[in-house]
């Protein structure tokens, strides 16, 4: 098959989806309405509650959602063939994703951008809520001790992705200077701040850095993890505007133009798909495709970490509330692009099917090596852009979305900490909530040996419990819902599937920690379960409950009869 055909019906699908049953969700189910004042402007502070262009927002809100996840996620799963992952990104985006982080969004922005774990609190209960975040902590502690050791890898493995990425942390504090400073014209700002970071992309390219086998009795990948983890603590206490916000909108701007170099020269090299449709002969050990799939590829069709973000930043950066179906659903869009992306360059970058099982000989193989390989040679090949710089602009665009991702995940497990501390009657400040927060994250990178792959200790529970913390994002968006009085169906189907799929992923791994003898992740198996299945039980009550009662008082009834006043929510 040409993958033409994948790149057209896929973009097709996703922007319908946004054109057509974003639109439907904003009017009917989350019934969004621009007088509604958003937390941003209520709580503003100049620190975390920002009022933010929605087109600012949307690159942060974005980016920090991608991360390498809508990369490695499709470029593991094309295991089982292409048409598998094709069609759950497609249809994941369109009908899962879309209403997973709009609806979070949009319940946050109406609770003065409480994070949904705290929403829980009011919605099914203090032990439900206790034991959403955990979920969440342990979602966002795998998150930030991975990413710290995929970015550092990628940073030793492709050395001429070192000043591009570095870089742009001083592009983006220029960039934040002139739009809220200086008030500079935004499209300016942009173009320029786009102009710098591919110049930078060409400078690294030209002179590759590569950091010594051992720096301060640590390896190059340790030296880069420990200096990632530093640099993520600081920029998760300075102001959102300074560095998050910038950061976040000029990478969103800069992976556009990268897909739109990757889809272009798709168009023009018109690659065949060598990858089979289903692949009859996986290698040995690899596991069944049902429930694995949904579990392999989050980011992309859906996930719960940007359920966690959606309430976690975005919520208090929304400007309007309108905004949220452009952030939100059209977020999950572009991720969803992106995976469609990386499904294509990893099953249309190879020439023969037997460079393509050459790369994948085993479940877990493939990731971002492939991305960047395959689709190197299929920019290579249409646009004529030598494989060494194709490689340097995806490498530095993987690198830049894990760190962005990285960033906004230690600000949020930040945000825990400190709602942990205050359920306890603890007064916890940021500083000390944020060396909690690396003091745990480094402890476990570095917890199995000096060279930091104690970061992917518990990764393999990462798919299941972040499509767990999918499934109960949407129950309590529900519960929302019903408590409304507004139309749950659309939320329930994807919530069900969700909940299935994952518990029965988590009920397979189970088996295999004990048959592997693995004993601490099959302990941590365990607790996610029960944990998970207590809020599903809890969640459900609440819904239950929800639809005896009449509808509670609707705030946007509220606002549109006292226009100009703010809601006291």
């Amino acid at each position: 098959m040409n993958a033409i055909v994948l790149a057209v019906i896929g973009v097709a699908m996703m922007i319908l989806g946004y054109v057509l049953y974003s639109k439907f969700l904003a009017r009917r189910v989350y019934k969004l309405q621009e007088s509604f004042v958003t937390p941003a402007h209520e709580l503003s502070d100049g620190v975390d509650y920002v009022p933010t262009n929605k087109y600012i927002l949307w690159g942060h809100h974005f980016t920090s959602v991608a991360g390498a996840a809508p990369i490695v996620g499709p470029a593991i799963a094309v295991i089982w063939g292409w048409l598998p992952a094709f069609l759950w990104v497609t249809i994941g985006t369109v009908f899962f994703a879309g209403i997973h982080d709009f609806g979070a969004l949009w319940a946050s922005s109406r609770h003065q951008g409480k994070s949904i774990g705290s929403l829980s609190g009011k919605y099914i209960g203090h032990r439900g809520r206790n034991l959403f975040l955990v979920v969440i902590f342990l979602v966002l502690l795998m998150v930030n001790a991975a990413f710290a050791v995929v970015i550092a890898g990628l940073l030793t493995g492709t050395p001429t992705a070192v000043i591009p990425t570095w870089g742009a942390i001083v592009v983006a504090l220029l960039i934040g200077q002139a739009i809220y400073r200086f008030k500079w014209n935004l499209p300016l700002v942009s173009v320029v701040g786009v102009v710098a970071l591919y110049s930078l992309i060409l400078i690294g390219d030209r002179f590759p850095v590569v950091l010594p086998e051992t720096i301060l009795g640590l390896s190059a990948t340790a030296f880069w993890i420990v200096v990632l983890f530093l640099y993520a603590g600081i920029a998760s206490v300075l102001p959102v505007w300074m560095l998050l916000q910038p950061r976040d909108y000029i990478n969103g701007l800069q992976l556009f133009i990268a897909l739109g170099i990757l889809y272009g020269a798709v168009l023009i090299s018109a690659p065949t798909v060598v990858a089979p449709a289903f692949n009859d002969a996986v290698p040995e050990g690899t596991p069944s495709l049902v429930p694995l799939l949904f579990v392999t590829i989050a980011c992309g069709a859906i996930s719960g970490f940007h359920g966690i973000v959606a309430s976690g930043t975005s919520s208090k950066q929304l400007d309007k509330e309108t905004d949220a179906r452009f952030v939100g659903y059209f977020g999950a869009v572009g991720e969803g692009l992106l995976a469609l992306g990386a499904i294509i360059a990893t099953t249309a970058g190879f020439r023969t099917i037997a460079e393509w099982e050459e790369i994948y000989t085993a479940f877990g193989q493939g990731g971002v090596t492939a991305f960047v390989q395959g689709g190197g040679a299929i920019v290579n090949g249409g646009l004529g852009i030598p494989v060494g710089l194709s490689a340097t602009i995806l490498a530095t665009m993987a690198v830049l979305f894990a760190a962005t991702t990285m960033d906004t995940g230690i600000r949020l497990q930040r945000f825990v900490v400190q709602e942990a501390a205050h359920i306890i009657g603890v007064n916890v400040n940021k500083a000390i909530a944020t060396v909690i927060v690396l003091a745990v994250a480094m402890g476990l990178t570095f917890g199995a040996g000096a060279d930091g792959s104690g970061g992917l200790l518990i990764w393999p529970l990462f798919g299941t419990t972040n499509q767990l913390l999918a499934g109960l994002t949407l129950s309590m968006v529900a519960v929302i819902l019903l408590r409304k009085g507004r139309p749950v169906l659309p939320v329930l189907l994807p919530l069900l599937f969700l909940l299935v799929m994952s518990v029965y992923a988590l009920i397979v791994q189970m088996r295999q920690f004990y048959d592997t003898q693995n004993w601490f992740l099959l302990v941590l198996d365990v607790i996610i379960l029960i944990a998970a299945v207590w809020v599903i039980f809890e969640s459900f009550i609440a819904m239950n409950q929800a639809r005896k009662n009449p509808p509670e008082l609707d705030e946007d009834a509220r606002v549109a009869a006292e226009p100009g006043k703010r809601s006291s929510r």
